[in-house]
């Protein structure tokens, strides 16, 4: 059921100085991560500024992520909007394009009630043959999918098998695992708790972490699901206060400027996000220094 297993890496999309997206670093940033262990390319999600992407680039990044990866790991493409029929579309392209599978985030703005996120997905579900995974991240987008629901939509569409929690909610999570009594397939949503969600039955993370540290995101997985949990929490407790710094600022701002420090060249954000504060940034350098990565002259 599982479309992969351990670390899929939320990427960015890189731009150029005039706000344009730049394909061909996208397409460097996609070898990067697959020589760096990543399992999984995740596009054209929050990280990814798919919010302020048009239609046509959101495609054209899928594309590119899909024909760069060239089958060497699965290709995820964030296809949700708060409208039904957008998210079929997107998702349809997807598919087309070849993608392996596809996340859906919850509809934002317009808050659907539990009845509604059900309708919602189902209809998505209908129109498309891929694997679904499910986005959970209500402090985004206003609406929090509950257990019951997720356990629902899982038992009724053969083709949605997976959530992404970014919840924060453990007891909510842990519940979900009760009901859900294997249907469904967890994938922590924040990097701060990929051992905790682990230790409830998950079997990797979609990661902001993985732009910056493919390798260790990969690796505290991949040592929890071999056995070596001990192993796996000292890496997630050592990675914790560089995690936290990532988001000392909303997502993308901190891990673009992070990867801009390390001369990956990702360029800047798009409007309405802003270039990261310099006290924040300085907090991010530092952090990234403790770690042990070493920044650009």
């Amino acid at each position: 059921m599982a479309i992969f297993k351990g670390a899929g890496v939320a990427i960015v999309t890189p731009m150029h100085a005039d706000g344009s997206v730049n394909f061909e670093k996208l397409e460097e940033t996609i070898d990067y991560q697959i020589e760096n262990g990543t399992d999984s390319i995740v596009i054209c999600g929050t990280t990814g500024e798919s919010s302020t992407l048009s239609e046509e680039e959101h495609i054209e990044c899928i594309r590119t992520a899909i024909s760069r990866t060239a089958g060497r790991i699965p290709v995820i493409a964030g296809t949700g909007s708060n409208s039904t029929e957008t998210a079929i579309y997107l998702t349809k392209e997807a598919e087309e394009a070849g993608a392996d599978g596809a996340l859906v985030v919850t509809p934002y703005y317009n808050k659907a009630t539990q009845k509604g996120l059900v309708a919602h997905y189902t209809e998505i579900a209908k129109h498309t043959d891929m694997p679904i995974i499910l986005y959970n991240v209500q402090s985004r987008t206003g609406v929090n999918i509950a257990p019951e629901t997720a356990v629902t939509l899982a038992k009724t569409c053969d083709n949605i098998v997976g959530i992404k929690e970014a919840s924060g909610n453990i007891s909510q999570i842990a519940t979900l695992m009760q009901l859900a009594d294997g249907c469904i397939d967890l994938y922590s949503g924040n990097d701060d708790e990929v051992v905790p969600i682990l230790s409830l039955g998950g079997i990797g993370v979609i990661s902001v972490f993985s732009n910056i540290c493919p390798r260790d995101s990969h690796d505290i997985v991949a040592k929890y699901l071999a056995g070596d949990v001990k192993g796996s929490l000292e890496m997630q407790l050592k990675a914790l206060p560089l995690m936290h710094e990532l988001f000392n600022e909303v997502n993308p701002i901190p891990v673009k400027a992070a990867m801009n420090l390390l001369g990956m060249n990702v360029g800047p954000l798009r409007m309405p996000l802003s270039e990261i504060e310099p006290e924040h940034k300085a907090r991010l350098a530092a952090a990234m220094k403790a770690y042990g990565l070493k920044l650009a002259e």
